[in-house]
């Protein structure tokens, strides 16, 4: 079984050609990194791991490749972790695919890891098989295509959907992800967006805020600012669980390599969805 690609056409280009413009109009974007990716490695280092958004391409794809820029200084990952947030509320609490063999795109499949998502479910019994917490979810199909950009064959995937987004369970999660990628060569992303529906100055002094504390890799801290101040993000329990994971694999040093809003894009600063990109990194970045 192929998960399709549902939201091509909407949240990203469906022609394939089109689709590969679009991408790389977001690296050379100037609210992006202003730069494509270089067409090697610049080491051969393992990769840190990421925060990305997830909305249409035209409005969070810039600050998304700053992220995909940075990984693709890093030789090739085996595997690309992503935890993205369940918008649908169908399905398990934090799911893994079951029948589907692969995620498709206009620009391919991309093979699902069903190896590692065996460890993960002896290791972390939180974690259960279910395709109905993937069938409609965006937060992470919108990431494929920029994977699949950066690598001619693109590593294996492992989408894991957390509806169930606790600081409990999402530091336990990240615990056990950050045993499981203990020196190998596997990234973890966290698919998030911020503050949603309040002004732009609104939703960059709350998400400063949340950002300030992922930069200081401080989970709980997250946690109080996004209930004490109500910020509306919605991927708070997969930048927990990466922030867990990577502490775990020593890569204890955060970078906010990015933020706008989507009131940037189209000039309308009424109501506005916030995007940020980070890495979480060990020794030194090559930036």
């Amino acid at each position: 079984m192929i998960r399709r690609a549902v939201y091509a056409g909407s949240f990203y280009k469906s022609n394939p050609d089109t689709l590969i413009s679009s991408v790389k109009a977001c690296f050379t974007d100037s609210l992006g990194p202003r730069n494509l990716p270089k067409e090697a490695p610049e080491t051969e280092e393992i990769s840190p791991n990421f925060l990305v958004p997830h909305a249409g391409h035209m409005y969070s794809g810039p600050v998304a490749a700053s992220s995909f820029l940075e990984l693709s200084n890093y030789k090739k990952p085996e595997t690309i972790v992503i935890l993205g947030p369940n918008h649908t509320g169908m399905g398990s609490e934090i799911a893994v695919p079951d029948k589907a063999e692969g995620w498709a795109t206009p620009l391919g499949t991309v093979e699902i890891d069903q190896g590692f998502i065996g460890k993960l479910i002896d290791d972390c019994n939180l974690v259960k098989r279910n395709d109905n917490s993937h069938t409609r979810e965006h937060s992470i199909e919108v990431q494929l295509p920029f994977i699949q950009y950066l690598y001619d064959e693109p590593p294996t995937l492992v989408p894991i959907a957390l509806l169930n987004q606790g600081y409990d369970s999402s530091m336990f999660l990240g615990e056990v992800l950050g045993k499981l990628i203990a020196d190998e060569n596997i990234v973890v992303l966290a698919s998030s967006d911020f503050t949603h529906f309040e002004s732009h100055d609104s939703a960059k002094r709350k998400d400063t805020h949340v950002l300030d504390a992922i930069e200081e890799m401080d989970s709980k801290k997250m946690y109080e600012i996004k209930y004490n101040e109500n910020v509306s993000m919605c991927g708070y329990g997969p930048i927990a669980a990466t922030i867990e994971a990577s502490k775990q694999t020593g890569k204890n040093k955060c970078r906010i390599l990015n933020y706008a809003t989507s009131g940037d894009v189209s000039g309308d600063r009424s109501q506005v969805v916030g995007y940020g990109a980070a890495v979480f990194y060990k020794d030194k970045l090559i930036i």
